[in-house]
């Protein structure tokens, strides 16, 4: 649920932490404050927030990928982006039985060569048709009109000069129908944004209550299962401040408490040995109960 949140506020992550709330407050005060409440560890209801998680956050994905794929097409270089948002019904010739407007993509070091010899390059070219309607940092695109008896001719001549022609041919239903989709993706979009959001807000922090709570069930029955009956132990929160500290408190953990239990305190230090073929796999199991909760979601 995190990572969702993460995902929607793809523009604004710096603010994505502020959003990973536990019932109003950051996550460390709540672990910090944890306290038993019978109503927030209902499993039926966080099934179903799993369930709607993963619908909404599938049409909203769905709609984000397209809109990604067609970003990319209009950001990719000129033998392949879309050209709907950059061509207009003037640039072409059209409806006529002779003549058609071709494209001509030219590296940016040839522009001046291209002015002067495509006029020439092939029969019938209609003189000073060409007009440079984009370019990129790779080269521009030019238009040039030339009567259609001469198409092959020209493409050839051109791919010898190093002049690609690219494929295209205006339609203006076709355009209109590209531009359309991207305005209602987008519109669709910032209408889903908002209520996922905050749907996404206040179930985080359904979900990571019932997560603490479920911590909190480990500690208790792995106590008992360990040292049994009454029971008789403390449970307490500890954060290293930085990760090099981590070893040194296991350390002094394991020397306090090793008299729980010497087996785990012994297969710690073996497990520190490197012994071919063998894995020990203790890693986690120590002389007291110990359960990892990780607040680095976003890591």
């Amino acid at each position: 649920m995190a990572q969702s949140v993460v995902e929607v506020m793809e523009d604004a992550k710096g603010k994505v932490q502020e959003n990973l709330l536990a019932n109003g407050v950051d996550l460390t005060s709540f672990v910090t404050h944890f306290e038993w409440d019978m109503a927030k560890y209902p499993a039926k209801q966080l099934a179903q927030i799993e369930t709607d998680l993963k619908g909404r956050t599938a049409a909203y994905s769905t709609l984000k990928a397209t809109l990604d794929s067609l970003n990319q097409k209009a950001k990719a270089n000129l033998f392949t982006r879309t050209l709907s948002d950059i061509v207009n019904k003037d640039d072409f010739v059209l409806d006529s039985e002779y003549l058609v407007t071709l494209l001509v993509i030219v590296p940016t070091q040839n522009y001046i060569q291209w002015q002067k010899t495509y006029e020439s390059l092939s029969d019938m070219v209609v003189p000073r048709s060409t007009k440079l309607i984009f370019e990129d940092k790779e080269g521009g695109l030019f238009t040039v009109t030339l009567f259609r008896k001469v198409i092959d001719d020209f493409k050839a001549r051109a791919k010898e000069n190093k002049f690609m022609v690219r494929e295209f041919y205006y339609d203006e239903k076709e355009i209109t129908r590209e531009r359309e989709e991207m305005t209602r993706l987008l519109s669709a979009k910032k209408q889903q944004y908002g209520p996922l959001l905050r749907w996404l807000k206040v179930n985080f922090s359904e979900a990571f209550i019932a997560w603490v709570h479920i911590k909190a069930l480990r500690v208790f029955v792995e106590s008992v299962l360990r040292y049994g009956l009454p029971v008789n132990f403390q449970a307490v929160l500890l954060q290293p401040q930085k990760k090099s500290s981590i070893k040194r408190l296991r350390e002094v953990l394991n020397s306090v408490f090793k008299h729980l239990d010497e087996v785990a305190a012994a297969s710690m230090l073996d497990a520190a040995m490197d012994i071919p073929g063998l894995q020990l796999n203790n890693q986690d199991y120590f002389p007291y109960v110990y359960f990892r909760i990780d607040l680095s979601l976003l890591d």
